[in-house]
């Protein structure tokens, strides 16, 4: 008898989940098949008992089969093994899920069937023993579904040998109620309760539906439930309050299951945000609403570990956003990364850093076939960041090439009529930046070399006529000045800087200030570009700029656009060199009270910490502590107190204004149209999140098609929400589009409110408060 050892593993799966549990078995050396007993634990068996089997056979037995449910018809209603649903996707500024119950320690004390889990066992490397055989212990989940266990092995020789078994996890007579994700504040639902009778007689037994955090109305009645056959009630759930709720449905003595869920505020959101560092406990007085929605307070605590948590975390969202200066940010980022994150004691992912070079380098590629000055600026330090790659490489020279031709005999660098010299100034920065990138070669530094001669003279000429901090930094930043017009400068840039009543500093941004590209800065980029002006000045706040620096940093944007987030880094990096301790505890106090903590282990300290907890009781003034055991000034953090208060009148939307016009009245299971209506400034893209009710399931298919007409450049789809990307669109030319949802809860549900919001300017948005979808 030949001995085997198993490919990857043996996973234990609901039917339809086992193409999950295939893509994820790894190659190990060896580990044993298995075969599952009556009693639900998994015996030795010796692989003969699978048979051996060649790659054909193989791949054949490791084909899903579809899923069954005991009865026929659970799977029919509940959908795939029962879930109602599906998984949930947390929407902006919802709470967060509760965890997901802990798997029960003995059926005999567990109140009901609270454990749902679709693939839960899953041994990637067990050993067999002589004669091939070996035995793992597993307990079977509350879920009613046929079970497939997937046994793959292998034999030193190279031989292998693979097959599928299953088994029915079921009850004689069993209950399972159909529920939502979420539900909003005030929604009143008909949730159905399906009963399912697998015996071969009638039964009839009493059924109870209660609820904690919800209300449930007809809870309580008899049903009889055919032979082999199957019931479907409905009970009234009103979500009165948001918060945790958790249901049960018992049958008799039959089966009892607990489910949970939760309610989402309602009401229009307000946040308190503060930062600093932690180089010591941080007190902060914050006030919190008076008509807070109750139940809706929540507290966000973010903790950056310094500039390699930032480098990290910007090497995974890079990617993802879209525009020229992104697409050069990501690609400098990825070119720099290597050696950025070995001087911070952290490694590269080669791969990674590949992909992320790849994706990037193609989008600079395509905006540089014949790019202006400005893009031409923009893009060649990032492409003269790859060395190694010939076509970067080139794109990169001939673009600071250019730059370094378009400068003109004054010295300044771009420029058209109507430009300030406030935009003139900076746009010389800019292309200073950009040329000296190229002096890595001998025909590169002699150009860098006379560039930078004219720019000293412009901008010696024109000091005396900068009027704001930010050009100041600007000017500072692109290294084109030395000697007593550097320290003019600088004097400037530190007496324009203020502070914050948490002690952090900041450089505002004056009237008429813009960047190169005409567009206003953001308060986090020109304190960003304030660091690189005066990272070795001994007379600048160095410190308290850092605290603003990070606050203002979030993981999903950075700073903001791609000029922003390249400063940002810069300054962060620049800031943040010393390592971090191996372990650090982060706590969070109200008024001397522990709301929330953490801890940063040695490989958490490369990532963002992000704490949350309810924060009830937070109206009006009260004290925060941050702090940090042992203090680090290389930790930075952002605290949000954030709640729901009632929609007031409608507000001004800074020149954005949205219209949605929703089903008046619409039936459980029948298509459903929505319709927006938006308007905007020209030229600028928009993203417009468009609230709705539990229950309610986005047409895919007429999203698909409003991005084929050019009106959508993409959507995302997720719990009570359908956000949409538009394109930029010219003067006076409105949007307007439709699409379909289908709702699948009957009853009184609450839609959320939508938004629209620029894509460069997320701080500027426009709300549309919620409307109430009546479902039959």
């Amino acid at each position: 008898m030949k001995r085997y050892f198993v490919l990857g593993g043996v996973c234990l799966v609901a039917g339809f989940a086992l193409n999950t549990c295939v893509r994820n078995l790894v190659l190990y050396e060896s580990a044993p098949a298995y075969a599952l007993a009556a009693d639900n634990r998994l015996q030795k068996k010796s692989l003969k008992t699978f048979g051996e089997a060649d790659g054909d056979e193989l791949e054949e037995a490791m084909a899903p089969a579809p899923a069954q449910v005991a009865g026929g018809v659970v799977g029919g209603l509940l959908g795939g093994g029962g879930e109602g649903f599906g998984m949930r996707a947390d929407a902006p500024g919802a709470p967060p899920p509760p965890p997901p119950p802990a798997p029960p320690a003995e059926a005999a004390s567990t109140p009901g069937r609270a454990w749902f889990p679709e693939t839960f066992l899953f041994e990637p490397l067990v050993v067999t023993d002589a004669s091939g055989s070996a035995s793992v212990p597993v307990k079977v989940p509350d879920r009613l579904t046929n079970w497939r266990v997937l046994a793959l092995a292998h034999s030193r020789s190279g031989a292998q040998a693979g097959a599928v078994s299953s088994f029915a996890g079921t009850l004689p007579t069993y209950v399972d109620p159909v529920l939502p994700p979420f539900l909003r504040a005030g929604d009143v639902v008909r949730v159905p309760v399906q009963v399912v009778n697998t015996t071969g007689t009638p039964v009839t037994r009493p059924l109870k539906v209660e609820a904690q955090g919800a209300a449930v109305e007809g809870g309580s009645r008899t049903v009889t439930v055919p032979a082999a056959g199957s019931v479907v009630e409905y009970v009234t759930v009103r979500a009165a309050q948001p918060g945790p709720v958790t249901l049960r449905a018992s049958l008799g003595g039959t089966d009892s299951v607990v489910r949970t869920f939760d309610v989402w505020p309602t009401g229009r959101p307000v946040a308190r945000t503060h930062g600093g560092t932690l180089a010591a406990p941080r007190t902060l007085e914050l006030t919190g609403p008076e008509d807070a929605v109750a139940g809706s307070e929540r507290v966000r605590l973010l903790v950056f570990p310094g500039a390699l948590g930032v480098l990290r975390a910007e090497l995974s969202a890079a990617s993802g956003r879209g525009g020229v200066a992104e697409d050069a940010y990501a690609l400098l980022l990825a070119g720099r990364a290597p050696e950025l994150l070995k001087s911070l004691g952290g490694t590269a992912d080669a791969e990674s850093l590949k992909h992320l070079s790849a994706i990037a380098g193609q989008r600079v590629l395509r905006a540089g076939r014949a790019p202006d000055v400005a893009t031409a600026a923009l893009l060649a330090e990032a492409a003269l960041a790859h060395p190694d790659n010939p076509v970067l490489a080139r794109l990169g020279e001939r673009l600071s090439g250019q730059v370094a031709t378009a400068q003109r005999p004054d010295g300044t660098c771009q420029g058209a009529d109507g430009w300030t010299l406030q935009r003139l100034l900076v746009s010389t920065a800019d292309c200073a930046r950009a040329v000296r990138a190229g002096a890595g070669s001998d025909a590169g530094r002699r150009r860098a070399s006379g560039f930078g001669a004219r720019v000293a003279g412009a901008f010696e000429r024109y000091a005396s006529r900068v009027q704001d901090g930010y050009t100041a930094a600007a000017v500072l930043a692109s290294g084109g000045v030395s000697g007593s017009v550097r320290d003019t400068l600088r004097k400037q840039v530190r007496e324009a800087i203020q502070k914050r009543p948490d002690g952090s500093a900041f450089l505002p941004v004056g009237p008429g200030v813009v960047r190169s590209d005409g567009l206003v800065p953001s308060e986090a980029e020109a304190t960003a570009l304030a660091v690189l002006a005066l990272v070795d000045d001994k007379e600048a706040p160095l410190a308290d700029l850092g605290t603003s620096l990070l606050a203002d940093y979030r993981p999903e944007r950075g700073w903001g656009d791609g000029r922003a987030n390249l400063v940002g880094l810069q300054a962060a990096i620049a800031l943040f060199k010393e390592p971090l301790p191996a372990q650090v505890s982060v706590v969070l106090e109200r008024d001397g009270k522990v709301v929330t903590e953490g801890t940063f282990d040695a490989k958490a300290l490369r990532e963002v910490l992000a704490l949350e907890g309810a924060a009830a009781g937070s109206a009006g003034k009260h004290t925060w502590t941050v702090r940090a055991e042992p203090a680090v000034p290389g930790l930075g953090f952002s605290l949000t107190l954030g709640a729901y208060v009632p929609w007031r009148a409608s507000e001004a939307g800074s020149g954005l204004e949205l219209a949605v016009k929703g089903p008046s009245e619409v039936k459980v299971g029948m298509p459903a149209e929505v319709t927006v209506q938006a308007a905007s400034p020209a030229g600028m893209a928009l993203t417009l999140r468009q609230g709705l009710p539990a229950g309610v399931q986005v047409d895919r298919a007429s999203l698909d098609a409003l991005v084929n007409e050019g009106k959508v450049t993409s959507y995302e789809v997720e719990d009570g929400a359908v956000s949409l990307t538009l394109p930029p669109r010219g003067a006076a030319e409105p949007f307007s589009a439709r699409f379909r949802v289908v709702p699948t809860l009957a009853g009184s549900l609450q839609a959320g409110a939508s938004s629209l919001t620029l894509v460069e300017r997320p701080e500027l948005v426009f709300h549309v408060p919620p409307a109430t979808w009546a479902v039959r």
